[in-house]
């Protein structure tokens, strides 16, 4: 019988869920899955996943007690929400659960490294190993020096909203676990910057990013893990197969499923291995530098922390809204 395209990209990749969708993890049956605000945010707007909202925002009341004031109460449950949905999707999945500090801590080195250091604490208080969870924080340089304090105590990061392989680099450099550079969102930025309507897959300029990315650390035998992310098309993501990992939202994992057909391996180690690339010594000077004469980049980084704090802040006003239903 022959394989679907989703059977045979798991014999070259790791396959992630990108959703907080606990009932589409337990469908597709993912190795790891990946949350983020919007994700978390949409998750808890679901009516299945009611429970876990009350059940956070009552938690929250009773460690603060009856007479905290309920910004209070709806701060406290807000951090632990993330950590809740993420405990839920551990009891799913094998692997592990990427969970992400809050994005308008992104240029703050120090704060970062306080709510990651504060996540893992909360996963360990409820029996969760912290070799099962990843702390997103955004690919900032000041993300990246956050993340690079919590490896070295042994709490694992993934660099996120990543468009550049100048992140990348700052990221292997540092000793990061695994960064997820955007695929989508760079395809949507050269759509609207050029005028085009489309891309064929294999000129798809996020395809082009990451597959610049993974031969960069192959060569050079960086041991971060590269996870593709941000999909908008089956295309691209059978052009990065072979990639360390793919995190894929539910509906094209279904298109996957339900597609036959050959999905030849086009990323390979062993064939970045013999390629001629120049290695670049990254500094903050350098990173700068590189990071002002990308406009993609530049752009994309920007508008994504400002997304996930858009998301946030309707995540803040639902958790007050549900907490008055809750308490009358």
């Amino acid at each position: 019988m022959a394989k679907n395209l989703l059977e045979q990209l798991r014999e070259v990749t790791v396959v992630v869920a990108d959703t907080g969708d606990i009932q589409a993890i337990e469908t597709f049956k993912p190795q790891d899955a990946t949350t983020n605000p919007s994700l978390i945010t949409a998750a808890a707007q679901m009516p299945q996943y009611q429970d876990i909202v009350d059940g956070t925002l009552k938690g929250a009341r009773e460690t603060l007690g009856a007479d905290a004031v309920s910004a209070q109460v709806v701060s406290l449950a807000f951090e632990r929400l993330a950590v809740s949905f993420g405990h839920k999707i551990l009891e799913v999945i094998p692997g592990r659960v990427s969970t992400e500090v809050d994005a308008r801590l992104s240029h703050d080195t120090d704060a970062s490294i306080a709510m990651g250091r504060e996540l893992i604490k909360m996963y360990e208080a409820q029996g969760v190993s912290r070799e099962r969870v990843l702390i997103k924080i955004a690919s900032t340089w000041e993300g990246i020096q956050a993340a690079a304090v919590l490896e070295k105590e042994g709490i694992h990061c993934n660099l996120t909203l990543l468009f550049g392989i100048h992140q990348a680099i700052a990221c292997a450099e540092n000793g990061i676990t695994l960064i997820s550079p955007f695929v989508g969102r760079i395809l949507d930025w050269y759509k609207k910057d050029t005028g085009r309507d489309s891309y064929p897959s294999a000129e798809d300029p996020g395809v082009l990013s990451v597959t610049e990315i993974y031969n960069y650390y192959k060569k050079f035998g960086y041991k971060t893990e590269v996870m593709g992310a941000s999909f908008r098309n089956v295309g691209e993501i059978t052009e990065l197969a072979g990639c360390d990992l793919l995190t894929i939202a539910p509906s094209i994992l279904a298109e996957l499923q339900a597609t036959e057909g050959d999905l030849p391996r086009k990323l390979d180690p062993e064939n970045a291995a013999t390629m001629s690339i120049e290695k670049i010594d990254m500094t903050k000077e350098v990173f700068d530098a590189m990071h002002k004469e990308n406009r993609m980049a530049t752009d994309k980084l920007a508008e994504g922390i400002n997304g996930f704090t858009v998301a946030l802040e309707s995540l803040e006003k639902l958790l007050a809204e549900r907490l008055a239903t809750l308490e009358g």
